[in-house]
């Protein structure tokens, strides 16, 4: 394994840092184990070189590679499914009362391989129904990740992920390929849109969110990038919006101006 000193160490998680929010303060041994395969197959000796050929890099392929080896892109349907319940229960039928354009603004920040997004779609088409068709539902689907948002793109997932979906969405979303894998049909496909974004960089939106998914991606970040995010996220609330965030995660709540809801689900003030 390639060694890091100190001094690289410093430098490659203050790079990270700065433009991604991610905080590798106690991640020196994970970087070490996952980037040193890298290195000898680039033909580094060391990561000072590595380094130099991030920074260098025009293309933006050598970042994003470095970014699939060091985040962890774990997702699955239904994952959290109290936040489903919710959606379905409480803030579907609030949009529904409070929204007489029919226009509903959804954002899965941090979507990795579109599990997320994909069961956000499944629980509208649940909700809304035959009345579907009248309503805006399309989500915006984001990720860093370029190898994970091509995932999410196919939409092709293997039969033990689909264990958690209740059978008549299974039945009515999804189309055997007949190889052990299932795809999303082209319907719910064509409800996501899939997009590279860095969440560090300005937000730049036509209108504001009714929804935000935020859910375990702040996990990565130190305190100040957690609450300078979430107070990008609140301007880009609509009134009466949500954010729904990770279990394993906790806003600031002197810190923040959404209102807590429930565990892990904030509303912005009507």
């Amino acid at each position: 394994m390639i060694k890091l000193t100190d001094k690289e160490f410093s430098e490659f998680a203050a790079m990270v840092h700065s433009r991604f929010g991610i905080n590798l303060a106690k991640k020196r041994i994970l970087i070490e184990g996952r980037l040193s395969n890298t290195l000898r197959e680039k033909n580094l000796s060391s990561f000072d070189q590595y380094l130099s050929l991030l920074k260098n890099d025009q293309s933006g392929s050598e970042i994003t590679q470095l970014l699939n080896r060091i985040t962890t892109n774990h997702t699955f349907f239904m994952r959290e499914n109290e936040h489903f319940e919710f959606l379905l229960h409480k803030v579907l039928p609030y949009f529904e009362k409070n929204h007489p354009d029919r226009d509903l603004r959804i954002w899965s920040a941090g979507c990795s391989s579109g599990q997320e997004p994909y069961t956000i779609a499944m629980a509208m088409d649940e909700y809304f129904g035959s009345k579907k068709h009248l309503w805006d539902t399309t989500i915006l689907a984001t990720d860093i990740s370029m190898s994970v948002l091509e995932k999410g793109k196919r939409a092709v997932y293997p039969a033990d992920s689909l264990e958690m979906i209740p059978d008549k969405w299974r039945k009515k979303h999804f189309v055997d390929l007949k190889d052990g894998t299932f795809q999303i049909s082209s319907q719910l496909r064509n409800e996501v849109v899939f997009k590279p974004f860095n969440l560090m960089d300005p937000f730049v939106f036509k209108k504001n969110f009714d929804l935000i998914f935020c859910r375990n991606v702040m996990i990565y970040f130190d305190e100040d990038t957690k609450e300078r995010l979430v107070s990008k996220f609140h301007h880009w609330t609509a009134k009466g919006g949500f954010l729904f965030i990770g279990h394993s995660e906790v806003l600031n709540r002197t810190a923040t101006q959404y209102h807590y809801v429930k565990p892990a689900i904030y509303q912005k003030g009507v």
